[in-house]
C-alpha cells in the first residue's frame, strides 16, 4: 500500500516526516518496503500489508494507526461543510433510478448503488498526481473518482454506463453455465456457476469484486452512470480471481475481507468528489440493499488476562486510549472492558486480538522485562519410558551408540527382513513407501552409511516401534560390525561374532529377570548355523518368541550396500514381550553360603550338529537333582581334531 504523506495529513494533523511515520508504524507491525521523496516535496511510504489487515489497504486505515501512534485525533470523513474529507449529504431512500436485486445473499450480503448525471473529462492535476503517486493511472474524472475512493476509504467501487444497463435493472446472481463476458482488459472470459456476476436484464456486465465488463464501460460519450459500492464474500472473490487468473485492486481488498459498513460512505465520498470536480451530480437517492444487517462483534477484555499475556500491567488509561484511537467502542467493566469491534476490523474476533492491539501501540519495548515464574513439575510416570531408558542404560556402557532411523523404509529393504510389510497408500517417495516391520533394516543401512564414510567399527542400537498387520510393538535392535573390543595398546583385536550379540541379548534378558533359551533359527537374512531364535524359557510367557540374534547373510549385506567381507552381527528383542515376561523383583535377603562354591569342568563328546543350548539345558536339569543345587552352567571352549571322532 503506497501512502502519500500529504493525503495522510488530511486525516491526521501531525508535523512528522515520512521517515518518522514509517518508523512509528514499523514498530507496530507494519513492514516498510520503501520511503520515496517526490519532486513537489511530498513523500510516499510503501507498506507491506499483511493479509489479516485489509482495513490498512487504505489511507483512512493507516491514518487510524498513525493517529493512535502519535496520540492525535483522527479526522473522519464527514458531511459537515467545513470537513477536510467531505461526504455528500445524500439520502438513502426514495427513487434511485435503478432497481437492485440480490439473488444470492450469501455471496453478496449488501449492494449499494447511485445514478448520477456526469460530464466526463480529465481529472485536475492534484487528483491525477495523487493517484500516480499511489500507483494508479489516471483515466477520466468518474473512473478516477472511484479509484480515489478505493484508495482513500478501502471500499472498491465501479461505474457502469447507465445507458448500457438493460431495463435499468441490476441483478446480483451466479453466472449461468457457459456464460461469457469480455472484461475491461479486452479478454473474453468463460464463467462458471460458482462465480458471482453483476448483470442487467439480459447479460452479465461485471465479475463481482474482480473487474467490470467492456459492454458497460464508461466512455467519452457517457452522460449517466451507475455507481456500485458492494460487499462480496471474500472466499467467493478469491476463488473467482484465482480461477480466472485475474488480480485487481478490487479483488485484493475483497478477498481479504472488506468493510460491510462502508458502502454508503463510499458513494457519499465519491459524490462529494464528483461535485467538487464539477464532473456531475446525483440523479436520485442511494439505493442500499442490505437484507440482513450483521450484529457488531462484542468482545470482553480482562485486565488480568491483558497483564498476564503481555507480561506486565498496562495502565487503564492507556488501554482505553489505544482501543478508542483504533475506532473500537469501549466501556468499562468490573474486571476489564466491554469492547465492540467496528466492521472494518475483520481481524478482531477474540480477546487475544485486543491484547495484541494494546501491546502493539503501548510498545513491547515499554514493557518491563522480567523472568516468568517457573514451576518445576515432574513428568507423570510412564512405565514404557522407564523401560526404554533402562534398555539404553544397559547398552550404552557396552559401547553401543544409539541411532534413530525412519519409521518409513523402502519396500525392497522391508522384504529382506519380513513378509507382509504394510505399504503406504500415498508415500512421499519410493524410499518411504513401507512401514518398517523390524528395526534391523534401518540399523543395517546406518551401518552401511558409516562404512561408506570410512568408519570401520560400528556399534549401533535403536529403541523404536515396528509395525505389522496385527499392530505395533516396541523393540530394541542391535547392529554391530568391526572389532568386538576397544583397541588395545598391544594391537590385539577380535572381530565381532555371533556370541557377542547373543551375550547382549542375554544381558538384557537378565536385567529384566527373564529366563531365555536359544534355538536354531532359519531366518533368511541370517547365516545358517550362526542364527538363534530367542525364546522365553519360563513363566506365563514360556515358549513365546522374544527375538533373534545372528550374523547377517552376505547377500543381504551386499543388497544394503555393505562390503561382502564385513561380518555384521544383529539382534532384535520384543520389549513389550520382555516387559510381560518380566519376573517380579524380590528384595528378600539371601543367606551367604556356608561353604565355598565348587567349579567343575565337564568335557562331553557330542555330534557337531547338536546345539549348545540343548547340552546346557540337560546339564542344568541333571544338576537340579544334586544334593547341592547347580547354580550355573557356562560353555567356555570347543575342541575338534586329534582324538575326536569325525563329525563330533
Amino acid at each position: 500500500m503506497r501512502l502519500v504523506l500529504s493525503w495522510l495529513k488530511e486525516f491526521v494533523d501531525i508535523d512528522a516526516s515520512a521517515d518518522d511515520v514509517a518508523g512509528r508504524l514499523g514498530l507496530r507491525g507494519f513492514e516498510v518496503a520503501s520511503v520515496e521523496a517526490l519532486a513537489d516535496g511530498d513523500a510516499v511510504i510503501d507498506f507491506e500489508i499483511t493479509a489479516n489487515r485489509p482495513d490498512c489497504l487504505s489511507v483512512l486505515g493507516l491514518a487510524r494507526e498513525v493517529a493512535t501512534a502519535f496520540d492525535r485525533p483522527l479526522r473522519l470523513p464527514s458531511a459537515d461543510a467545513d470537513a477536510r474529507v467531505r461526504l455528500a449529504a445524500l439520502p438513502v431512500a426514495g427513487p434511485g433510478g435503478v432497481r437492485v436485486t440480490i439473488e444470492d445473499e450469501e455471496l453478496c450480503p449488501r449492494y449499494a448503488a447511485l445514478v448520477a448525471d456526469v460530464a466526463l473529462g480529465p481529472s485536475p492535476a492534484w487528483l491525477a498526481a495523487r493517484l500516480e503517486a499511489a500507483g494508479v493511472r489516471p483515466i477520466s474524472t468518474i473512473v478516477d473518482v472511484t479509484n480515489y475512493v478505493n484508495l482513500e476509504i478501502g471500499q472498491p467501487m465501479h461505474a457502469f454506463d447507465a445507458a448500457r444497463i438493460a431495463g435499468g435493472e441490476i441483478r446480483v446472481r451466479r453466472a449461468k453455465p457457459g456464460e461469457t463476458i469480455t472484461t475491461l482488459d479486452g479478454v473474453d472470459r468463460k464463467l462458471d456457476p460458482d462465480m458471482l456476476v453483476i448483470a442487467d436484464r439480459d447479460r452479465a456486465q461485471a465479475i463481482a469484486g474482480v473487474m467490470g465488463g467492456a459492454a458497460s464501460e464508461v466512455s467519452a460519450s457517457t452522460t449517466r452512470v451507475v455507481f456500485e459500492s458492494a460487499y462480496f464474500k471474500a472466499t467467493s472473490v478469491r476463488r473467482t480471481s484465482k480461477r480466472l487468473g485475474l488480480k485487481t485492486e478490487a479483488s485484493t481488498r475483497f478477498e481479504r475481507g472488506a468493510d460491510i459498513g462502508a458502502q454508503v460512505t463510499a458513494i457519499q465520498r465519491a459524490t462529494a468528489l464528483m461535485e467538487r470536480l464539477g464532473a456531475g451530480r446525483p440523479a436520485g437517492s442511494i439505493v442500499d440493499v442490505f437484507p440482513r444487517p450483521r450484529p457488531a462483534v462484542a468482545l470482553h477484555l480482562r485486565r488480568d488476562r491483558l497483564a498476564r499475556l503481555l507480561g506486565a500491567a498496562v495502565p487503564d488509561g492507556d488501554t482505553e486510549r489505544i482501543l478508542r484511537g483504533l475506532g473500537l467502542g469501549v466501556a468499562r467493566a468490573a474486571d476489564g472492558w466491554d469492547v465492540v469491534a467496528p466492521t472494518f476490523r475483520v481481524d478482531l474476533l477474540r480477546e487475544v486480538d485486543l491484547i495484541e492491539e494494546v501491546g502493539r501501540h503501548y510498545g513491547f519495548d515499554s514493557l518491563e522485562p522480567r523472568f516468568p515464574p517457573l514451576t518445576e513439575l515432574a513428568p507423570p510416570p510412564d512405565a514404557r519410558v522407564a523401560r526404554d531408558q533402562l534398555v539404553r542404560r544397559l547398552l550404552m556402557p557396552a559401547g553401543l551408540s544409539e541411532a534413530i532411523t525412519f519409521g518409513f523404509i523402502e519396500a525392497k529393504a522391508a522384504e529382506l527382513f519380513a513378509d507382509g510389510a504394510i505399504r503406504v497408500t500415498n508415500p512421499l517417495s519410493g524410499k518411504f513407501d513401507t512401514l518398517r516391520p523390524s528395526l534391523l533394516p534401518g540399523l543395517v543401512d546406518a551401518v552401511a552409511h558409516n562404512r561408506r564414510h570410512g568408519r570401520r567399527d560400528v556399534r549401533l542400537f535403536e529403541v523404536g516401534t515396528r509395525f505389522a498387520a496385527a499392530g505395533e510393538t516396541r523393540s530394541v535392535g542391535v547392529a554391530w560390525t568391526g572389532a568386538a573390543t576397544i583397541d588395545h595398546w598391544s594391537g590385539a583385536a577380535r572381530e565381532v561374532d555371533f556370541f557377542d550379540v547373543k551375550g547382549i541379548a542375554e544381558h538384557m534378558a537378565a536385567a529384566f529377570r527373564v529366563a531365555v533359551r536359544f534355538e536354531p533359527s532359519r531366518a533368511p537374512y541370517l547365516v545358517a548355523g550362526q542364527a538363534a531364535a530367542i525364546v522365553v524359557a519360563d513363566g506365563a510367557e514360556r515358549g513365546a518368541p522374544l527375538g533373534l540374534a545372528g550374523v547377517l547373510a552376505p547377500n543381504v549385506a551386499d543388497a544394503r550396500g555393505l562390503p561382502r567381507q564385513d561380518r555384521v552381527c544383529v539382534a532384535e528383542l520384543d520389549l513389550d514381550l520382555l516387559d510381560r515376561a518380566r519376573a517380579i523383583a524380590s528384595d528378600a535377603a539371601v543367606p551367604l553360603a556356608r561353604h565355598p562354591f565348587v567349579v567343575r569342568d565337564l568335557s562331553i563328546v557330542v555330534a557337531e550338529t547338536l546345539p549348545a543350548e540343548i547340552i546346557r539345558g540337560t546339564i542344568l536339569t541333571a544338576g537340579g537333582r544334586l544334593p547341592a543345587p547347580l547354580v550355573a552352567s557356562t560353555f567356555f571352549d570347543r575342541y575338534q581334531g586329534t582324538g575326536v571322532p569325525e563329525g563330533a
